[in-house]
């Protein structure tokens, strides 16, 4: 099966090469920026020491690179879906399968308008961060997850050291994970990495703050969240807030990151890019205005990440809490 990743940045880059390590046929579609820098072939790390290369992989710079393919993986900024796959839309082979490894909940489904056939979602629970040309590290714990087709090369991605974990309803998933992207904005903010972010009492209280709202809205619409961590997705805020020394003991896991890891919001914002706040952030404000309620929390934390944009301001854990607290409470 010839493998097209569509969107090659951090994660599509990441996933490819494994892919193609693991002896799979590659052929990675994105700018030119990217293709030079993976001139020389790609290297891959993790977080748990784990390092291993390939050579340069086939590559071009348009949708016509997905011809002959029979699994597509999209992996561009979910403000792309919808001209992406108007381009793509002529170049797929008839029993092609099409897959989102996207943030948000939505993509598949303006994937599946534009190219007129079911686009099967998925969900990418780790991160990945460049470090150097054509360098790729995972600096985060987690795996893939994708919904149920037989076309899906599972022996491929397990032995690239990326089992696929199925799931026959992939809302819950989505959602799930949607409330832990609501980490983007408060890291972007923050102007640290990940871990020492996470760190910090007063950035996790602002998290619990957004998750809160979220899981008011999800329970409203009755709406259920998959359990992707040790702890059910309700107990999170609570753990958020707890004192240090009592985080680490309970949740420590969460501190298993690289100490270089951002979020890719961060990155967004460090590279001058349109940070991907709709697909995030956004999304809760969608589904707070079909149920007739307001996301002042999301909402702020979405003004505060698109004013960053021009003035790259970065808050600290205390005047971003006590904004965000005065948001909540109007």
């Amino acid at each position: 099966m010839r493998i097209a990743i569509y969107g090659a940045g951090l994660i599509g880059c990441y996933i490819g090469g494994r892919l193609a390590a693991a002896g799979g046929e590659v052929v990675l579609i994105g700018r030119a920026r990217m293709r030079a820098a993976l001139a020389g072939g790609l290297t891959l790390s993790d977080y748990t020491g784990a390092r291993l290369g390939s050579g340069p992989l086939p590559f071009a710079e348009g949708p016509e690179g997905a011809q002959g393919a029979g699994l597509v993986l999209i992996c561009v900024k979910s403000q792309a879906s919808a001209p992406v796959a108007r381009a793509l839309r002529p170049h797929l082979a008839p029993g092609a399968l099409v897959v989102s490894l996207q943030n948000g909940v939505s993509n598949a489904d303006v994937l599946a308008e534009g190219l007129g056939r079911p686009v099967l979602p998925g969900m990418v629970g780790f991160n990945v961060a460049e470090q150097g040309r054509g360098h790729f590290h995972q600096g985060s714990q987690g795996g893939l997850h994708m919904g149920v087709d037989p076309r899906l090369p599972l022996d491929l991605f397990a032995r690239a050291g990326l089992p696929l974990t199925l799931h026959a309803e992939m809302a819950p998933v989505l959602w799930a994970k949607l409330l832990m992207n609501l980490n983007n904005a408060v890291n972007a903010l923050s102007g640290l990495p990940l871990r020492e972010e996470l760190a910090t009492r007063d950035f996790r209280r602002c998290l619990a703050l957004a998750q809160e709202e979220l899981l008011a809205l999800c329970a409203e619409a009755g709406q259920p969240l998959a359990r992707l961590t040790p702890l059910p997705a309700a107990f999170l805020p609570k753990v958020l807030r707890l004192p240090d020394p009592l985080f680490r003991l309970i949740a420590g896991n969460m501190l298993k990151i690289d100490p270089l890891a951002r979020s890719s919001m961060a990155d967004d914002l460090a590279l001058g890019r349109p940070p991907e706040l709709d697909a995030i952030n956004g999304e809760v404000a969608r589904l707070a205005a079909r149920l007739n309620r307001e996301a002042p929390v999301n909402a702020r934390l979405t003004r505060l990440v698109d004013d960053a944009t021009t003035t790259a301001a970065r808050w600290s854990g205390k005047a971003l809490l006590a904004e965000l607290q005065r948001a909540r409470a109007g």
